[in-house]
């Protein structure tokens, strides 16, 4: 299978995968932003629970970015929605990632790459994130505790971390723990009476990324 174009607009294509087709979603900068050299991936969370691109807090961070004029890349992991393959505990979903992120790349060279991820999406960004070297990570309720985070190197780049105080299936105590240990130079920011979800909480979650990621971006295109 060929690599598609990048899409000037917003469109749905099949990208290859290693482990086959890869369903990838990509949406153009709001129209009353000005739009950015900049390309952000969202990756979403677990998908033996559902996740899938479509989850309402990956399209709120996709939003959120497009507000502030930047082109979103959301995909399915493989053997999830119309992405072939079948799930591999984040090893193979990490590859998904690469493959996702080295056609972005080889389409928009002159771009700024950043990564995001919800969950089980923020620990497969984190795998990354150290090979990618993205300008800008971010980590939306990272799983620790769920997952191995002792192979997740600690990023260097700029990085926002929320998470909800209230998170019924992350504990917030573990995100916290961890980012002590490895004395993480992210920018955290805690959601009070926040589910894991962020059930009445993604305007709020909105926000957050906006404000949390406005010093990092590129300058707006002529």
């Amino acid at each position: 299978m060929a690599s598609p174009r990048f899409p000037d607009d917003s469109a749905t294509l099949t990208l290859p995968g290693p482990a086959g087709a890869l369903e990838v979603a990509v949406d153009a900068a709001d129209a009353e932003a000005k739009p950015r050299p900049l390309v952000a991936i969202v990756c979403h969370p677990l998908p033996t629970e559902g996740g899938t691109m479509h989850n309402k807090v990956v399209t709120m961070v996709a939003r959120s970015l497009r507000e502030l004029g930047a082109t979103t890349v959301r995909f399915n992991f493989r053997g999830t929605g119309a992405s072939e393959g079948t799930f591999d505990h984040g090893r193979g979903e990490r590859d998904d990632l690469r493959a996702v992120a080295a056609w972005v790349r080889e389409q928009r060279p002159g771009d700024t790459l950043w990564l995001a991820g919800f969950s089980f999406g923020a620990y497969v960004s984190l795998l990354a994130a150290e090979e990618l070297d993205p300008a800008m990570l971010i980590s939306i309720a990272p799983p620790a505790g769920r997952w191995d985070f002792d192979v997740v190197p600690m990023p260097t780049m700029p990085w926002l971390v929320v998470q909800g105080e209230n998170d019924e299936i992350v504990d917030p105590q573990a995100v916290y723990d961890w980012l002590d240990k490895g004395d993480a130079k992210a920018e955290l920011v805690r959601m009070p009476d926040t589910s894991h979800f962020f059930h009445r909480k993604l305007i709020d979650l909105r926000g957050a990324i906006k404000h949390g990621v406005r010093q990092y971006l590129p300058a707006a295109n002529d």
